[in-house]
């Protein structure tokens, strides 16, 4: 990470974005690189549970022993296996057998959309969770995960679309919480055209993260460029200035709740 990119992102977002959290990084890197490795998981429990230590600065390597959901695990890149019964499982259940999450119409649903499923190259290895402050010139992040409100996600989301002429730099595809950022974002990077995604929409993640927080996830090649945006862009107009008193407004409020 080039400390200059580094910093200056900081004293822009303190300028833009009062009072806000810094986004969280992650990076695949085949050892741990010194950071805690996050502790094994016995019983299960979504592992954005776990991220709230890395927004709260605590770094954390992730391995498979440390993701103990099975769809954690897919979308992480530190498994392929499918839960049995699964079509079954995110659809409409089987009775006695499986209860179903009914986040999908029918099994056949299911089966297509897994058709589309690729998988992140980390098996045997880390998945590193830093935020933002703590990186340091040996790191190479491939992401930046902003948790937040509506708020700030609008500057989010309107600067990514800036230096754009279509209206698709962002997407918000069905998923699990986890793959809103890691999998899907995961992939934006590798692309020609990478975009940011929105996330945390997963019921079943929802009691992981605050009230009202969503997440928004840029692959850094993408971030680069918001970056440098940033300072001629609507930010600096008194439009915005009217959004940073809501952003403080709402900042007070989620103190009190």
């Amino acid at each position: 990470m080039d400390p200059d990119l580094k910093d200056k992102f900081i004293n822009l977002w303190r300028m833009y974005f009062p009072g806000e959290s810094l986004p969280i990084t992650f990076e695949i890197s085949d050892d741990t690189r010194g950071i805690q490795e996050a502790r094994k998981a016995e019983n299960w429990r979504c592992f954005i549970c776990d991220l709230t230590k890395v927004r709260n600065g605590t770094d954390l390597a992730c391995n498979q022993s440390s993701i103990s959901c099975s769809g954690g695990r897919r979308y992480c890149g530190f498994a392929n296996e499918i839960r049995p019964d699964f079509r079954y499982f995110l659809s409409y259940g089987i009775e006695g057998k499986v209860e179903g999450e009914r986040y999908k119409k029918t099994p056949e649903i299911v089966d297509k959309w897994r058709e589309e499923m690729d998988g992140v190259p980390a098996s045997g290895r880390y998945i590193l969770f830093k935020r933002w402050d703590h990186l340091n010139k040996t790191d190479n992040p491939e992401v930046a995960i902003f948790f937040c409100r509506p708020e700030v996600l609008s500057g989010l989301f309107t600067l990514a679309n800036y230096d754009r002429a279509d209206p698709f730099a962002v997407i918000s595809p069905m998923g699990a919480g986890c793959s809103t950022i890691v999998y899907y974002p995961y992939f934006e990077q590798h692309s020609h055209d990478p975009r940011a995604v929105i996330g945390m929409m997963d019921p079943s993640a929802r009691p992981c993260v605050p009230v009202d927080i969503l997440t928004f996830a840029v692959p850094m090649k993408k971030f680069v460029s918001m970056i440098h945006n940033m300072e001629e862009s609507f930010l600096t107009t008194p439009t915005w200035e009217k959004v940073k008193k809501k952003i403080a407004m709402s900042s007070k409020l989620h103190e009190r709740s």
